[in-house]
């Protein structure tokens, strides 16, 4: 996969607070063999002409910008998949001092795929949804920024997973930039 450096897009809002991973891929769909196939999944249940994400100025959008506690109940990686495959490159979610931007698992799993998670503070975030639908947005990873209405927030990231995006590895590939070490390690404990 290609690696994350900066990325200019344009928003998608879906505000709402604790958005399960059954919203966002129900599960009869998980029975899919295949790793593709599932952006037009996506919030399936819930789509429809009210849906902020069917809006004519959410076409198009890269960045998909959610409430707090995004990614909350069962672990899928099909839900990841399906946002990359809709089109998002990033999520940027709300950070309250009382709950987290995403769930713990829903946060390895997008590691695991590639895909940026950011928290913001609530100020900022309000500022950055303010703007609406369709908002110009640039996120610059290797120094943690997002760039919205002439503002700049800053985000952390574990140092692990922000490496791994910036060289676009997943789980395989990172494991492969060790391949050296492994085989040395397996030539000297050989039963």
């Amino acid at each position: 996969m290609p690696g994350f450096q900066v990325h200019q897009g344009r928003t998608a809002l879906y505000l709402e607070d604790h958005i399960d991973t059954d919203r966002i891929i129900p599960a009869r769909f998980l029975s899919m063999v295949t790793r593709s196939g599932y952006g037009e999944l996506l919030f399936k249940d819930v789509r429809g002409e009210a849906f902020p994400l069917d809006q004519p100025e959410a076409r198009g959008a890269t960045v998909l910008v959610v409430g707090t506690n995004f990614g909350c109940g069962s672990s899928r990686e099909h839900a990841v998949w399906a946002i990359q495959q809709a089109g998002f490159a990033a999520v940027i979610a709300r950070k309250d001092p009382d709950s987290p931007g995403f769930s713990d698992i829903f946060r390895q799993n997008a590691a695991n795929c590639g895909l940026l998670l950011i928290e913001l503070q609530p100020e900022a975030h309000a500022a950055l949804a303010g703007l609406g639908q369709g908002a110009e947005v640039e996120i610059d990873l290797p120094s943690q920024q997002v760039r919205f209405g002439g503002r700049e927030a800053g985000f952390d990231i574990a140092p692990a997973t922000k490496d791994a995006l910036l060289q676009g590895l997943d789980l395989i590939g990172t494991t492969l930039t060790l391949e050296r070490e492994i085989a040395a390690f397996e030539e000297r404990h050989r039963p």
